[in-house]
């Protein structure tokens, strides 16, 4: 239970983090450690060092820019939580926030730690793509933008390269009349979801129109469900079509069988809870 040694630095710039990034070091970035130390104790991780991005107070923001809430990368999820612009604009994440994790760890962990780490069954990559949140990565040469959608590759993978960091993290307001429905069931709250539906969407005389639906805890990643975006598309928001779309979404599931859960039952959340989210998004827009 103790990690294999390291070497740690603690710069005070962002310029020197990301030249550190650069010099060809096994190094990884140093926020909360709500997940990195844990794995580092198990030696699940082994990096030659860690970068201590704590003494980087310009990083830690959360902020209303040219029609989007901007969060930087040591904004404390307890932060977010407790935020007035975010449940301004962007309420799906105060009512998700309510299922992750504990208050210690909220108090530590950064919104974009836990985005790099990428884990399956995180609320946040979910709800990054239904808000079709943007990231910006960071290097010594300097920054590129990717869409939330495209970030995530697999278990603990994520786009970034060894020389690169998530500094930023801007996501579009929604627009007047968006509706929005978060459900999530686990073992505990507060513990990884076995399966989590988010979903936005607005209607336009009187038929659903930009639809969004993104789940996590079904697959290696959390994913957009597209085929069910593209049917939902100019549909009348109505019972029947919600629990058509959700049995289709299950039938084309495959998520993991894991020790208390089986493959099935995920499948059959997904089949509950997508209806539901549907038609609480669809009262929230305003019909």
């Amino acid at each position: 239970m103790k990690p294999s040694a390291f070497e740690y630095e603690c710069p005070t710039d962002l310029k020197a983090v990301l030249a550190f990034l650069g010099d060809g070091t096994d190094t990884r970035i140093l926020a909360g450690g709500q997940s990195l130390v844990p794995m580092m104790n198990y030696r699940l991780a082994t990096p030659e060092r860690l970068i201590d991005i704590n003494r980087l107070p310009d990083l830690d923001y959360i902020r209303e820019e040219n029609g989007e809430v901007v969060i930087g990368a040591l904004a404390r999820h307890g932060d977010i939580k407790a935020s007035r612009l975010i449940l301004k604009h962007l309420p799906i994440m105060t009512e998700a926030y309510a299922w992750i994790a504990h208050a210690a760890v909220r108090n530590r962990g950064t919104l974009c730690g836990n985005l790099c780490h990428a884990d399956p069954a995180s609320e946040m990559p979910a709800l990054m793509q239904v808000l079709g949140a943007t990231m910006v990565v960071s290097k010594a040469s300097g920054a590129r933008h990717v869409n939330a959608r495209d970030f995530f590759l697999g278990t603990y993978e994520t786009v970034l390269d060894a020389d690169e960091m998530l500094t930023e993290i801007r996501i579009p307001i929604p627009q007047p009349g968006t509706g929005w429905g978060f459900e999530e069931v686990a073992m505990r709250k507060g513990d990884y979801a076995w399966a989590s539906v988010a979903a936005t969407l607005r209607i336009v005389d009187g038929r659903i129109t930009a639809p969004y639906i993104a789940v996590a805890g079904l697959g290696d990643h959390a994913y957009r469900l597209e085929a069910q975006e593209t049917a939902l598309e100019g549909e009348m928001p109505d019972a029947d079509v919600f629990e058509a779309a959700a049995k289709a979404a299950a039938e084309a599931a495959d998520p993991p069988d894991a020790e208390h859960i089986s493959a099935e039952y995920r499948r059959d959340l997904l089949r509950a809870l997508l209806p539901r989210v549907l038609s609480a998004a669809t009262q929230r827009a305003g019909l």
